[in-house]
């Protein structure tokens, strides 16, 4: 009876972390969303949410570390049991970063929305926000459903990520050559771009990460990668 009872308790505390791991993805969905949608239409009052609400984000990785560190010390969990508490960790790191580069999106919104024009439409970062964000909603799906066929399937898809950033780039570049006064925009615009593949990177990160926590092994295969830019460091 003991030992059942041991199993119930460590049950519905590793659903009640996997659950805040849930709610902290989806405060990075709505974030790199809100952060791109900002920026397309100059409103400077949801960029500023956005940079706040990054607060909330990294007080929920916090919470989880010390909720799986008290699980560890208190449970004491088997080896597969011990498997699934440090992906949650992991995958949390993820969307912690992930809503580190919603933030810097935000941040450089504010500073776009100062400038009378842009090298080009803001509409295609609003897209590649987007695509981004439904790569973490499907990596997190996978995560609650333990379902590695889409977890596969995010890693594919980051390609399609590479390819629109890669466009932008040179879109980009194209425009710094043609005209000086384009440099400093595009630059701005080509760190927010960069920034949303990163988090496209992390989304499929945390697809790994559901892989090995089913299966027992990570993907043997290298990443799907069709980024051949040389772009430089984004935004820590």
């Amino acid at each position: 009876m003991t030992q059942t009872h041991i199993m119930l308790a460590f049950d519905r505390d590793l659903a009640s972390i996997q659950a805040q791991v849930v709610r902290m993805g989806n405060l990075v969905e709505a974030a790199l969303v809100d952060a791109a949608e900002a920026l397309e239409t100059r409103d400077a009052a949801t960029a500023h949410r956005v940079r706040a609400g990054d607060k909330d984000i990294d007080a929920l990785e916090e919470q989880i570390n010390s909720d799986c560190a008290r699980l560890i010390a208190l449970r004491a969990p088997a080896a597969s049991d011990l498997r699934t508490v440090l992906t949650v960790m992991k995958i949390a790191a993820n969307l912690e970063r992930c809503g580190d580069y919603a933030k810097n999106l935000a941040k450089r919104s504010l500073v776009l929305a100062e400038m009378t024009t842009l090298p080009v439409p803001t509409g295609a970062i609003r897209r590649m926000a987007k695509h981004v964000s439904a790569l973490l909603t499907d990596a997190l799906a996978a995560f609650v459903a333990r379902d590695v066929e889409l977890a596969a399937k995010v890693r594919q898809r980051d390609q399609e990520v590479d390819q629109m950033y890669s466009a932008l780039f040179r879109e980009l570049l194209t425009e710094m050559m043609e005209d000086h006064r384009n440099i400093t925009p595009a630059m701005h615009l080509h760190f927010i771009a960069k920034n949303i593949e990163r988090v496209g990177d992390h989304a499929t990160a945390v697809a790994e990460q559901v892989i090995y926590l089913v299966t027992g092994a990570l993907p043997g295969d290298d990443r799907p990668k069709l980024d051949s830019t040389a772009a430089g460091t984004p935004d820590a």
